[in-house]
């Protein structure tokens, strides 16, 4: 049996730039109870939007200004001076105080590039949110190498609410809203697409599994026919007593219609020992209509 616990938090609206009466944002598909807090970066606007989980919903709680980088968004390479534009998480906290002060009183680095940059193209590293110099209440709007710069006061604020491994953070140029029924119908897609990848893996129906992923997936250097027959050796003859999945997370990209992450816990109990990765699974909707796997990566 699949024990899929998928805690699934409705959005509740909060008012926010061009937003309509009852809409909401188009990303935060699903977010699990071990997420507390999620971020969205609004570049145009200079604003961070830091939203709450509560058992009542995921409602917005706090903005803050922010600069970025001095070219502006949409990060192609290393030391373009941009900052990227996609779906991130909080890697770590810094302590800053060997640093250039120009860090502030503490960073928090980001996974970029992840996989998705990486088949898509994209370099660099190093982007960070972080805070300003001692005694500068904020920087220009455009004037960072590609991190996410705050007022000292308000980074500090929000410190203690930043998990490393869990927060994510939407890096977009406007925010995009939608109506919580329309939030609600991608979310139910992109579930069923999750539920359909766990129960072939657990049945072992490899064919069902591995329609799953697009032509165009890619895997550590192997194209979708190479990394098919490895997984046939693999998966394929592995025998699974069982397979489960918790703290589903289901996002919408920013800047890629289309474009969802599923991030979860995957437990596998074999014959002789027990495995449990954190995942991820980029799906993208293909010309049929039907959401495929372009990525994946653990972490």
């Amino acid at each position: 049996m699949i024990r899929l616990l998928l805690l699934a938090v409705l959005i509740a609206p909060g008012l926010t730039g061009a937003q309509q009466v009852g809409s909401v944002p188009a990303y935060f598909l699903q977010l699990p109870a071990s997420v507390a807090t999620a971020l969205i970066a609004e570049a145009n606007t200079s604003t961070l939007y830091r939203y709450v989980v509560t058992q009542q919903g995921t409602k917005l709680d706090d903005e803050s200004y922010m600069s970025v980088g001095q070219n502006g968004v949409s990060k192609r390479r290393a030391w373009d001076r941009r900052t990227p534009l996609g779906i991130y998480f909080v890697n770590e906290q810094l302590d800053t105080s060997a640093l250039h002060d120009k860090y502030g009183p503490t960073a928090f680095p980001l996974d970029y590039p992840n996989v998705w940059d990486r088949l898509s193209g994209r370099s660099g590293d190093g982007i960070w949110i972080h805070g300003v110099a001692a005694g500068g209440d904020r920087r220009p709007p455009l004037d960072t190498d590609g991190c996410i710069a705050l007022p000292n006061d308000e980074l500090l604020a929000v410190a203690d609410l930043l998990a490393p491994l869990v927060t994510p953070v939407i890096i977009t140029r406007d925010i995009k809203w939608v109506s919580p029924q329309e939030l609600s119908l991608i979310r139910e897609r992109l579930q069923s697409a999750v539920d359909e990848w766990a129960s072939s893996y657990l049945s072992g129906d490899m064919h069902r599994y591995l329609a799953l992923y697009g032509e165009s997936f890619q895997h550590r250097g192997m194209n979708k026919d190479e990394w098919s027959a490895y997984r046939l050796q693999t998966i394929g003859t592995a025998k699974i007593r069982d397979f489960y999945l918790e703290d589903v997370l289901l996002l919408a990209d920013p800047e890629e219609d289309g474009l969802y992450l599923s991030r979860f816990r995957q437990t596998i109990a074999g014959e002789t020992r027990t495995v449990v990765t954190i995942k991820r699974l980029y799906w993208r909707e293909s010309a049929d209509g039907k959401l495929r796997i372009v990525a994946e990566d653990n972490g």
